[in-house]
Formats: structure tokens, sequence, C-alpha cells
């Protein structure tokens, strides 16, 4: 069994625990991490080939100055990664005026002076033909939105962590871990101690891994690509912009250009709860008929047949706000970020903050809104 100390070890090297890995050993810091599949793979929250980043943020304004760290830092990774990671597409967050997405997206933009636009149905059309607005409907245009790449992000973190000396260790789960002198790691294959811990393990910290009872329900999304069935130009990268859509109150879909694999669309949230272990992550037809009823309002006549479908995980919490926030137990653990299907564009920052947290005992970042013994109330929104 090993014997090995770390100054920080992470359980998990999904988004958040890929981004802690490059934060913290770009510090100097000797980083262990595990991850119980080898990333970046399709079993968690960061898969589907597109991830959407937006600055004008409709869930709480309190996002916004995270989400302002990540743009520099996504492109500090792309940088050390030589790759490219982020797309602008410029995106429509369309809905009612008093919808939560749109009147979200609005006080935003104007608390923080970000470039956005207010769009009437007609607008849109003109500049934006795949999107024919539902009555009653308008929208808000963010230059500044795009479509990240998660499986992309993730292996670049990794990599400049390996490139850092971070021992990373692939399919070899977290089992236990023990507070005493040390905090003690143990693995299938082995026993390894660290002055601090970041539980970073998406889903699975829906079960004991934090040695705590968390109110976090992980859930079964869908996502599809489908084939254009009107002008394909429309729906091209250049003509066609990211967007999140409340195509009825408090229901809102989500999507993405055709980047290659075809027009991206998935509902947000109203998936069924599964246990990460267990969950079917096969696509069935009724999942396609699902969406698609939905598709069929909102791009009606436009849509051909899907070509891919795929699975992932939300894990949320009942206000749908992150946890950031030292163990209750042990402030040398960290539980980092159950991040309710909304959280993959904040990633580099959150592990900007992590690392914050395991090297200083705070940081500058406001993560209040996200403290694990807060009073949890069910989130009214999406």
């Amino acid at each position: 069994m090993s014997t090995a100390h770390y100054d920080v070890a992470i359980a998990g090297l999904g988004a958040m625990g890929s981004m802690a890995a490059w934060q913290a050993s770009a510090r100097g810091l000797r980083v262990i991490g595990f991850d119980r599949f080898a990333p970046p793979h399709a079993n968690g929250s960061s898969t589907g080939l597109s991830r959407i980043i937006r600055e004008c943020y409709s869930e709480q304004r309190y996002y916004v100055p995270i989400v302002q760290r990540a743009y520099p830092l996504w492109a500090e990774l792309e940088r050390l990664a030589g790759r490219s990671i982020l797309t602008t597409t410029g995106g429509l967050l369309i809905g009612e005026r008093s919808g939560y997405i749109v009147s979200g997206a609005m006080a935003s933009a104007q608390q923080f002076g970000l470039q956005a636009e207010l769009l009437e149905a007609a607008q849109v059309a003109e500049r934006f033909p795949a999107f024919r607005l539902l009555p009653g409907q308008v929208a808000v245009y963010e230059p500044r939105a795009g479509s990240l790449m998660p499986e992309d992000a993730i292996e670049s973190a990794l990599g400049v962590a390996r490139g850092a000396g971070a021992d990373l260790h692939y399919n070899e789960p977290v089992l236990d871990w023990e507070s005493g002198e040390r905090i003690t790691v143990t693995t299938a294959q082995g026993r390894y101690t660290a002055d601090r811990l970041i539980l970073a393990a998406g889903a699975w910290m829906a079960k004991d891994l934090p040695k705590r009872v968390l109110p976090l329900a992980p859930n079964r999304q869908v996502l599809f690509w489908f084939e254009p069935a009107a002008p394909k130009a429309w729906f091209e990268l250049g003509r066609c912009p990211i967007f999140l859509w409340e195509w009825s109150p408090g229901r809102s879909i989500y999507g993405f250009p055709d980047q290659g694999h075809g027009f991206k669309v998935a509902v947000h949230h109203e998936g069924t709860v599964v246990d990460p272990d267990t969950a079917d992550r096969t696509v069935h037809d009724a999942d396609e008929q699902a969406v698609r009823a939905i598709v069929d309002q909102t791009f009606p006549g436009m849509i051909g047949p899907a070509v891919r479908g795929g699975v992932c995980l939300y894990t949320n919490t009942p206000d749908e706000d992150f946890i950031l926030d030292f163990h209750p137990d042990d402030r040398r653990v960290v539980v980092a970020s159950p991040c309710s299907g909304h959280g993959f564009k904040f990633a580099p920052a959150i592990g900007e903050i992590l690392t914050d947290l395991v090297t200083r005992g705070e940081t500058a970042a406001d993560i209040s809104h996200f403290r694990i013994d807060r009073s949890f109330a069910r989130a009214s929104g999406d």
C-alpha cells in the first residue's frame, strides 16, 4: 500500500476536479487526483461535445463575476494546451419579458454593464432566421456568449496539470477518506495522505463520499443532435447562436449551432432522478419523442431526423445553486460544486476558488451563496 504524501488530493477529475488539478499544480503544490473512470468520459455531467458560456446570467446575478473571471482563464488554458476550447457564437436568451430567462438576463446586464440587446420577434427572425419566437416572446442577444468543448477542456486541464507534476490516477475511485493528523485517502489500489482534500465527484457526491447527507438529486438528461430540414445555413456556426429558450413558463430548452455533428437541442432540467452507478445511459425512442414534441413547437418544420443522442447527469441542489464550502467536520476538506446543470462555464474559475480555499483558507470570490449548511429552498425558475 502506498505511503506517498501530497499537499492536495482531489476526488473526481471532471470539470471542477480537472481545473483544480491544473490550478493547484500551477502554484507548485504536490497534487494527486483520482477518478473512477478515465476522463474525459461520458458517464457524468461534462459530456456531449458542447456546453454554453453566457455572461448575462438569468439564474442569479451573483454568478456574473465568477463567469467574468472564467473567460480569461479559458483563454489561458487554450494558450497552455495549444488548442481551441471556446468558440464565440453569440447567444439568444428567449422568453416572455417577465419570464425568468429574459428578465434575469436583463437584470444582470444592467447591473454589470454587460453587452446585451433586447430584440423583438421580428428582429430575431431577420437576424437569425432559424428562430421564430412564440407569441408574446422577445430575446436578449448577448454577443460574448459561446460554446465550450467539455471533453477537450478536461483533457487539456489534466494534461497541463500532469505537465506541472500532478499525479493523476484514472479508473481508481476514492473509496474512503479519514481525518487525522493528515487526511488519508483510500482506493482499491492504495492509501495516500494529503494535507488537504477536494471532493469533486459530481453525481457521486450524492452518495457516501462526502460523509454527510447532502440534498442532491442526480438527474438523467438526454441530448440530441438533429439534421436541419430548413436551409442548413441557418443553423451553421456564424448564422446560428447558442440559445436558452423558456418556451413555456418555467420550462426551457437550450441548444447550439451545427458544429459538425448536427443542430444540438436538449431540455434543461425535467430529468428523472437516478443513481449514477446504475443510470440508464441508453437513448430511447421515448426520449427523442419528448424532445421532438418541444422542437416541433419552437422550430416548426425546420428540424429533420435525429442523427445522434446522448445522456449526461445533472447533480441538482434544491435551490439549484452550487455547493462550494469547507466540510463541516474538517476544514481541510473542501466540498466542490454539485452544479445543478449550469456549472461548466465557470469551471476554471471554480478550480481557482478551490485552490484558494485549500491554500489560503479563503478566496476573494463571493461564494457566500454556496455554503453547504445554508437553508435550501426549491428554485422557482428552471
